[in-house]
């Protein structure tokens, strides 16, 4: 065993072997430790009759190429989710993204007024778009809506109550709970109503001296019905004027277009809100609007100007690389450009549509392939149990299999019904080179 630790290469003298000419010499230095390391365990284990310097050095470069990868890496969501928080939620269209490249990757003005020649407001860019879009008084936009919540919260209810449904303690991915959510930014929480039930008067009766704000959560992730009943936000709205208070909406999710399958019937949209507009209200970017991850707040112009000045909101403040593409997003919806919308081309895309490409990888693809119809969900935490249509391609074999083996070659889809399908609602014509790749590779490896 001894003999065979001092064969072992010298760090030094790998690092000169031409098969490493051009690696970055303190990453192949760690890449060559770890390796030695693995090798040292396996002669400790007596594992090892000797030692080949050529696997050796084989090993070092993959895990040299893992080293120098990034983990964050792009791969096709086949799953049929549109919104899928775990897969990055909304997707970005190129053709905004070219438009923003500019903006993301050289000086701008950011805070900058380029008509005074002095420091400018960073918030001004996109508040304009949003305001001239949908008709607000005012905007801010923080890095997401957890944050806009928080901020709010803090700004208007720390110390005072804030009254809000039991049936809207909502709590969502990553263990965001908003008792806790108001415990933390100094909001004292006032349940009113059952789980089931609350009524306008359930938040009449619960305003006092110390009550600051009335506030409707969105329920993501789930759905309360049957023997239930909720305050409507016109309601809440006119209470709270009615007795001096602010009235805020978060709402989660929010979308322009009035949108296919029903589902406008299950949550209003932003314009329909929009008509009796609450004091505050605020939404995620990257959910149903279908831009990046952020919190856009909207509301009265003095509400937002207080936002403006609490301190937090410096912990909250978002780069120049998000606001350019929100308000590339923005403008999109402005022109009305929606198909540069991934989340709603997807959203509106009918059966047909995706039966026809469905055929179309099918014929692309080497392998037994059967279109099937089924159902999906939006997903992100909107529109909680409404299902919509899609097609789907279902793969002859083991689906447990093909799963773990499409997953490995990044394209992620599901189980269903005891087969593996490509949901055809999330994979576009873009996708599909790297489909046949990836099963020509798996079908030949059988």
């Amino acid at each position: 065993m001894k003999e065979l630790y001092r064969q072992i290469p010298k760090i030094d003298r790998l690092l000169a072997e031409e098969v490493f000419s051009g690696c970055n010499t303190a990453l192949l230095t760690e890449a060559i430790r770890q390796e030695i390391e693995l090798l040292r365990d396996a002669i400790g284990r007596g594992e090892m009759q000797g030692i080949d310097e050529e696997p050796l050095k084989a090993a070092i470069l993959r895990r040299y190429g893992e080293m120098s990868r990034p983990s964050l890496r792009p791969l096709v969501n086949a799953t049929g989710v549109i919104i899928h928080t775990n897969l990055g939620r909304s997707p970005i269209d190129p053709e905004l993204f070219e438009e923003a490249r500019a903006v993301a990757t050289g000086y701008c003005n950011l805070e900058y007024d380029l008509e005074a020649g002095r420091r400018g407001d960073r918030y001004t860019h996109t508040a304009g778009a949003l305001r001239e879009l949908l008709g607000c008084e005012e905007a801010l936009i923080v890095n997401n809506n957890a944050a806009a919540v928080f901020l709010i919260l803090n700004t208007f209810a720390q110390g005072k109550e804030a009254i809000v449904s039991r049936g809207e303690l909502v709590e969502i991915g990553g263990s965001f709970r908003i008792p806790e959510v108001m415990a933390a930014s100094g909001a004292k929480l006032v349940e009113v109503g059952t789980t089931n039930k609350t009524r306008i008067a359930d938040y009449e009766a619960a305003i006092g001296e110390e009550t600051a704000m009335l506030m409707k959560v969105h329920k993501s992730n789930y759905a309360i019905e049957g023997f239930s009943a909720e305050a409507t936000m016109e309601e809440i709205s006119a209470l709270a004027r009615e007795r001096g208070v602010i009235d805020y909406y978060d709402l989660g999710s929010a979308y322009l277009p009035e949108l296919p399958w029903g589902l406008g019937a299950a949550e209003p949209s932003l314009p329909k809100i929009l008509r009796d507009p609450p004091s505050l209200l605020s939404f995620s970017g990257d959910k149903l609007f279908g831009g990046v991850q952020a919190g856009i707040i909207l509301g009265r112009k003095p509400l937002i100007d207080r936002l403006k000045k609490n301190q937090i909101l410096r912990m909250f403040r978002v780069d120049k690389v998000t606001l350019a593409l929100l308000e590339r997003t923005v403008l999109a919806y402005r022109r009305g450009e929606t198909e540069k919308i991934p989340v709603l081309r997807m959203l509106f895309a009918t059966p047909e549509q995706l039966r026809n490409r469905a055929e179309a990888l099918r014929k692309r693809l080497s392998i037994p392939a059967e279109i099937l119809d089924s159902q999906t969900y939006v997903g992100g935490g909107t529109m909680p149990n409404r299902k919509i249509p899609t097609v789907v391609l279902a793969l002859e074999g083991d689906p447990q299999t093909l799963e773990a083996a499409f997953r490995a070659r990044r394209i992620i889809g599901r189980i269903e019904n005891d087969c593996f399908v490509l949901d055809m609602r999330t994979v576009e014509e873009k996708d599909f080179a790297q489909i046949v790749e990836a099963a020509e590779e798996i079908f030949d490896g059988h």
